[in-house]
């Protein structure tokens, strides 16, 4: 990779949209499922599984489940994407607005 095809690949990346929305973990060994949101639905899976690998992550009840099961046991999807022309204060309440309604839809615990 030239100096210029590097340059142009980070310009790139910087200029990108991240799709913010909400999203669903499920165990396949007990059905349990947990909704969350995230400002960048692309990064999420990867952080959450870090954190889950490294005992740390917030939620108690997703973590006990992780503990208690194989990592092939969950499974990680996207549910929505928001408007990405939606920002500060109507992005976050929009957000919210959805992880409430998907939570009551899934009768998921909240990540």
């Amino acid at each position: 990779m030239t100096m210029i095809d590097r340059k142009a690949a980070i310009a790139a990346y910087k200029e990108r949209k991240a799709p913010a929305g909400i999203y669903a973990i499920r165990c396949a060994s007990t059905g349990q499922q947990w909704v969350g949101r995230a400002a960048d639905l692309d990064k999420i899976r990867n952080r959450i599984w870090f954190t889950l690998q490294h005992g740390s992550h917030v939620s108690k009840s997703l973590q006990a489940a992780w503990d208690a099961h194989s990592a092939e046991d969950f499974e990680f999807r996207p549910l929505e994407e928001i408007d990405e022309e939606l920002t500060g204060y109507l992005k976050d309440r929009t957000l919210k607005d959805r992880l409430t309604h998907w939570a009551f839809e899934l009768g998921a615990e909240l990540t």
